[in-house]
């Protein structure tokens, strides 16, 4: 997903490998990108171009005349079962195959505001029916359309419209009376129906439109920095000669305070499972939903009614704003290039989008902040005003000119030492040439160089001189320089970047049973971007931040109180509650090169045997903790029992494969058979796994579920405080995953009607997700209204004393 597909890996892979040695040393030993860049490149040959090309023609994102009837058909299926869900996203697909102002496009519009007005979207229905209209929705159709529109204003509290509206639907059948007697009559009731529905709402005071989300509101940072955009005056940015850049408190911080709210500088969707289409099979149209068709490709916002891209059907967008701001800034250089971009990777697709953005910044200093002439001087670029002289510089972090040091400010800031987001400051962040492998740099230059040249072979023009757009007069026809190499070196230079730069836009998706009214929640990767402040901070694997995303925008808050003075911590992915130190610090050597040394590192190499909690087994015979490496003996004094680690994983292997056929019982709905399964799965796991082991609370989770959907809240309440306390020894009380927990036996006791329990666990939950989310986050609106609802509820009377 990141870097491109297996099939051009293994491709540049044997290239490489039939390179004489020669040249491989070359390409290994080149000391700047642009000898890197170009020295590869000249390597890039016709018959791989060509194969590259075969290989973005899997992926199908062109607009086919045919896939609009195949999914509005699709769709139909769908809603005939009530599956009205399922039906839009297949009617967005047919949209998103559709030319503008075509039938096609009409009826997948109309169709889509049908399963809306089912799923009671009202607005957005009422969205789709003007889009409809607005792509010509055949006149002999229009009377169910006005009915449907009429529907959502009555419903939505609108009644002056919705009585215009009856009223030109009216007028429009009196003129054209195209209905046959038995729809007329039909149509006659329904209006009939709606007028008084109009009535009875006439005296109410007409409500506006949906409000957008509240939630930035609250994301305000109370001081802004000086120093740094988009970061609370708490912070302090500095420089250290081995770790680099780093941020520390000016002042004690207390759990959840905001100390970074910053949107990403770019980000590109992750495409979800988009394997590439291949002949012989059964459809080559996709009607599963994935991440590209439930989220803006611009904004992130999940959205339930797409507005595709006139000329391609993979970018989609929540709102015709959204559509022009991306089709301004990149999307028309992207629209054409779309299957070898999904081929090429997002890590590729970022290095284009993030030069292309570069045009929009200040005229006349584009290069500079290109290439660091002035602001980046921990690089000691020469005076020169031409760009392919400055990059055949070494651009990985030098300061020396002359043979002399140069003094310099921090890198990516500004001249007056402000570090901001902008196109300088991700400059400045560092590409770790001489880490990555020859092969690696080779596949992303030879990527790069292949993408260069279909830019050229495309729209040459478009690329180096801009666009120019009516909403965006400030950066019209931005200036650039012709030589595609130039950008080529820049877009080199930002795909290794994001090795280590890149951050993953998460979101949480709610996984749970609407029937049963639990919801459980899972951390999902949305997108990837770059945030050049919040690439200041370092890595902890027991960090005192917690990072979260409201569309583009990433929120770092205090996880827990940091004192004046004391650095502000990340962690890059490897957390000591989810892996062992050895792994950990593996892949923090991989991907990010550099060995760990935060306290839990040092703390785990002291005890090298010695596993976490979570992952340890007990003895048989009393329950002791087990110790030692390929034997283990029991921790009690009194037990001589030992026994190999290889039949305890053996024995656990078993265990998970069992737990895995249980859940399938509960997917399935058979509650009863999976509850027996679990049970047993419990009493196995007793013999030989710590309280404390993952898997038991794995089990307990299960059983509360599988009692919740059968209704039984107490049952569900005590195995769900069973896996609580896991999870509060392998991730803390404080940790997010801590507070999702509580949010869902809060759920429970909500349903169970356990008043006390539900108002007491609901607090509880609000605390800690407060500390990582703020109070707009979905969880806690949830939770308050939960405890509304019970405040508001009467008292229960008691009974006469006896």
């Amino acid at each position: 997903m990141d870097l491109p597909v297996d099939e051009w890996k293994s491709y540049i892979l044997q290239k490489w490998s039939l390179l004489p040695k020669s040249i491989q040393v070359t390409i290994s030993t080149a000391e700047t990108l642009s000898d890197l860049f170009l020295h590869s490149s000249s390597l890039l040959q016709p018959e791989d171009e060509m194969f590259l090309k075969r290989l973005s023609r899997g992926y199908l994102v062109g607009k086919d005349p045919n896939a609009p009837l195949f999914y509005r058909e699709e769709g139909n299926k769908k809603f005939q079962k009530k599956d009205y869900m399922g039906a839009t996203v297949l009617y967005s697909k047919g949209v998103s195959h559709s030319r503008p102002n075509s039938e096609d496009i009409s009826l997948c519009y109309a169709n889509r505001s049908a399963a809306l007005f089912h799923l009671g979207q009202y607005e957005t229905c009422l969205k789709d029916i003007v889009r409809a209209q607005t792509h010509g929705y055949p006149e002999g159709l229009q009377p169910k359309l006005l009915l449907r529109k009429a529907e959502c204003l009555v419903t939505l509290g609108r009644p002056h419209e919705a009585s215009q509206t009856i009223s030109d639907l009216e007028s429009n059948f009196a003129a054209k009376p195209t209905l046959a007697a038995s729809q007329f009559q039909i149509l006659q009731r329904t209006l009939c129906r709606l007028k008084v529905k109009v009535q009875e709402k006439g005296n109410l005071t007409e409500t506006s439109p949906a409000a957008l989300t509240k939630a930035f509101e609250d994301m305000d940072l109370r001081e802004e920095n000086e120093q740094i955009s988009n970061t609370s005056s708490s912070v302090s940015l500095c420089m250290d000669p081995l770790k680099g850049r780093y941020l520390v408190a000016t002042k004690d911080i207390l759990p959840g305070e905001l100390l970074v709210k910053e949107d990403a500088f770019v980000s590109v969707l992750n495409p979800g499972e988009m394997p590439p289409w291949h002949h012989g099979l059964e459809s080559k149209w996709d009607t599963r939903a994935t991440n590209a068709d439930l989220y803006c490709h611009r904004c992130l916002k999940h959205t339930l009614a797409p507005v595709p891209c006139d000329g391609c059907s993979y970018a989609k967008y929540c709102s015709q704003e959204c559509l022009q701001q991306a089709w301004d800034l990149y999307h028309s250089i992207e629209c054409s290039l779309g299957g070898l971009l999904l081929t090429l990777g997002v890590f590729c697709h970022i290095a284009l989008r993030s030069t292309l953005l570069a045009r929009f910044e200040e005229a006349g200093k584009v290069i500079n902040k290109l290439c660091g002439e002035i602001t980046n001087r921990d690089i000691c670029l020469p005076e020169s005003k031409n760009l392919a002289q400055i990059l055949s510089y070494d651009l990985g972090g030098e300061s020396k000119k002359k043979g002399k040091t140069v003094e310099t400010p921090i890198p990516g800031c500004d001249i007056n030492g402000k570090y901001e987001n902008n196109y300088n400051a991700v400059f400045s962040l560092l590409p770790h040439t001489g880490n990555h492998s020859p092969v690696h740099k080779f596949l992303c230059a030879l990527s790069v160089s292949a993408l260069c040249r279909q830019l050229e072979a495309a729209s040459l023009q478009a690329f180096t001189t801009g666009l120019k757009s009516s909403k965006l007069k400030a950066a019209a026809a931005p200036m650039l320089y012709p030589e595609l190499n130039i950008w080529g070196v820049a877009m080199l230079r930002h795909m290794l970047q994001l090795q280590c730069n890149a951050q993953a836009i998460t979101t949480i998706q709610q996984t749970g049973s609407e029937e049963h009214l639990i919801t459980d929640s899972r951390q999902v990767r949305l997108a990837t971007g770059l945030f050049p402040v919040v690439s200041l901070l370092n890595h902890s694997c027991s960090p005192n931040t917690s990072v979260s995303f409201i569309s583009t925008v990433a929120t770092v808050r205090a996880s827990q109180q940091i004192r004046k003075g004391q650095e502000i911590l990340h962690c890059y992915g490897p957390h000591e509650s989810r892996m062992g130190v050895a792994e950990r610090r593996q892949k923090l050597r991989s991907q990010y090169f550099f060995d760990c040394n935060c306290p839990p590192c040092e703390r785990e190499k002291q005890r090298p045997l010695q596993g976490p909690r979570w992952e340890a087994f007990c003895c048989h015979c009393c329950g002791a903790l087990l110790q030692g490496g390929d034997v283990l003996s029991c921790g009690s004094t009194s037990c001589t029992e030992s026994v190999s680690r290889d039949h305890l994983v053996s024995q656990l292997q078993d265990l998970q494969q069992q737990v895995g056929m249980a859940r399938k019982l509960l997917r399935n709905g058979e509650l009863e058979r999976a509850i027996q399964l679990l049970l047993g799965c419990q009493h196995d796991a007793e013999s030989f796994l710590l309280a404390e082991h993952s898997v038991v609370g794995e089990i307990e989770d299960d059983l509360a579920q599988a009692y919740a959907a059968l209704g039984d809240w107490e049952k569900s309440a005590t195995h769900l405080q069973k896996s609580l306390r896991v999870v509060e020894v392998r991730h803390g009380p404080s940790s997010v995953e801590m507070g999702h927990e509580l949010f869902k036996l809060a759920q429970i006791f909500f349903n169970g009607f356990a008043i006390p329990e539900a108002l007491n666990t609901i607090q509880q939950a609000e605390k800690v997700l407060l500390v990582h989310y703020g109070p707009w986050n979905d969880e806690i609106q949830e939770l308050q209204k939960m405890k509304s609802c019970l405040l508001d509820l009467p008292p229960i009377p008691v009974g006469p004393n006896e």
